[in-house]
């Protein structure tokens, strides 16, 4: 295989053009703004610096964050905060399936921080958040990005139950880097968590981050252990550093090679496969739903 250019990120300092995002304006950002200040709701867009907040909410659109916007893990790539979260908001599933009904989504997307410090893992309030956004809004439908439950499978299975139309769990990273990259995190549970999801009968989506250090055989390999457990969606995205105490960006990989890795996702098995340096998690994610 031919190797497509990366640019080492110790020999740019600034973000490369490609990178280059619209500042958010517009009437419905501002509306989308609004809404999660009044309802005092957390959003990833928000805590984890997404490039495309400007995008998705000028659209409408968001990806809530329930159970907190504190994680109890210390990821070295994210820029939610670590600590000891706050006790459980037991109306946050009212409150967010408001104002899901209130700004009319079609397609909801709901993440969550980890919550290691809970027996359920927070479960319960995930499934209690699926289900009142059904109550309000019965013709919205679901996306869910779930953390890994510390490998309870009873925990995963009680979310599963609700039968959220897609449902995801990120990888983030290659093999080789997962000790380096999630600290807390283990490269086998991940994909046992995938393959969980997967023997649920549910779309099953990941998604890895490119420009940590990784090797293009790392990716491809990550790709094959994705496949052998179910995952039917791949997103791969540019890591972007949030602060300079956080993983430092290692590569800037070029669209270029965006575009080679979405070709060979695809040819391997991949249903779809969102590939460039801006996607993330849930960019798009109404697509991974009506179209394949």
């Amino acid at each position: 295989m031919i190797e497509l250019p990366v640019v080492p990120a110790n020999q740019q300092t600034r973000k490369p053009d490609w990178l280059r995002v619209k500042l958010p304006t517009g009437k419905e950002y501002a509306h989308v703004r609004g809404l999660v200040d009044d309802h005092k709701l957390h959003t990833i867009c928000e805590s984890g610096n997404c490039p495309n907040m400007g995008e998705c909410w000028g659209a409408g659109t968001a990806t809530f964050m329930i159970l907190g916007n504190i994680c109890t893990r210390s990821c070295s790539f994210c820029a939610v905060a670590t600590g000891r979260p706050l006790a459980v908001d037991t109306d946050e599933p009212n409150r967010v399936a408001n104002s899901v009904k209130l700004m009319q989504v079609k397609h909801c997307v709901i993440t969550s921080v980890d919550r290691d410090d809970l027996k359920d893992g927070g479960s319960i309030i995930w499934a209690e958040t699926i289900n009142a956004i059904r109550q309000q809004s019965p013709g919205t439908t679901l996306e869910t990005l779930l953390p890994d439950f510390r490998g309870n499978w009873d925990n995963l299975a009680l979310v599963l139950a609700t039968r959220p139309e897609v449902v995801s769990h990120n990888l983030e990273t290659v093999r080789r880097l997962t000790r380096e990259v999630r600290i807390q995190a283990k490269y086998d549970r991940s994909l046992e968590a995938l393959k969980h999801i997967s023997q649920a009968g549910l779309r099953t989506k990941s998604g890895i981050m490119l420009g940590l250090g990784e090797t293009e055989a790392d990716v491809l390999e990550a790709m094959d252990d994705l496949l052998t457990a179910g995952v039917q969606i791949l997103t791969l995205g540019q890591y972007l550093q949030p602060t300079r105490s956080h993983h430092p960006v290692v590569d800037w990989i070029h669209p270029d090679q965006f575009a080679f890795y979405k070709e060979v996702g695809l040819s391997k098995g991949f249903r779809y496969v969102e590939s460039g340096p801006l996607v993330r998690s849930s960019y798009h994610a109404e697509k991974h739903l009506f179209e394949i």
